[in-house]
């Protein structure tokens, strides 16, 4: 049947009308996410539902774009905050992020490290450089490489069969009458 106009009137059906709120509402906040981003605007959305819960979209945020408009006839003080544009501030949100989950990772490496030092010391050797083993530390370091290589590539293939059979367990058999 395709889309067609609706007229524009109250929802009589209280069921219908909160549908509508919803679906409409998540319209809207993605129109005003929109022009936030296209046009580097800083907005505000304020609704109540037909239950009287407020919903709000603000970009930055509604607090910081209220606060604006609440201090519209006053002079602004310039500060760092507000000279910089919703955009600067999108990119200085991912950007931090992007350092917490960094600083996360290193504090796990970190912690890796300590644990794998403590278990090189109960083992009875001294974590050392490449360079300071003699011949014979080297080929013993080098034939426990070559078993631990050995070993990984054998559970690679066993996890590369337990897929395929995971796979072909998975597929419809299809049985061809003659």
């Amino acid at each position: 049947m395709g889309r067609r106009k609706i007229e524009i009137e109250m929802v009589k059906d209280s069921n219908s009308r909160q549908v509508t709120f919803s679906k409409r509402r998540t319209g809207v906040f993605k129109k005003a996410n929109e022009l936030a981003t296209l046009c580097a605007v800083q907005i505000a959305i304020i609704v109540f539902s037909p239950g009287g819960k407020p919903f709000s979209f603000g970009h930055p945020n509604v607090e910081f774009v209220a606060q604006r408009f609440l201090n519209r006839d006053k002079k602004p003080t310039v500060s760092i905050g507000s000279v910089v544009d919703s955009q600067q501030e999108a990119r200085l949100e991912k950007l931090n992020g992007q350092l917490s989950d960094a600083l996360r990772k290193l504090h796990y490496e970190r912690k890796r490290g300590e644990v794998l030092d403590k278990a090189m010391k109960l083992k009875g050797s001294e974590p050392r450089l490449i360079g300071e083993l003699n011949l014979d530390e080297l080929q013993k370091l080098k034939g426990e490489l070559e078993e631990l290589r050995g070993k990984l590539r054998g559970s690679v293939t066993e996890m590369e069969v337990s897929s395929s059979l995971l796979l072909l367990s998975k597929k419809p058999v299809r049985e061809k009458h003659l």
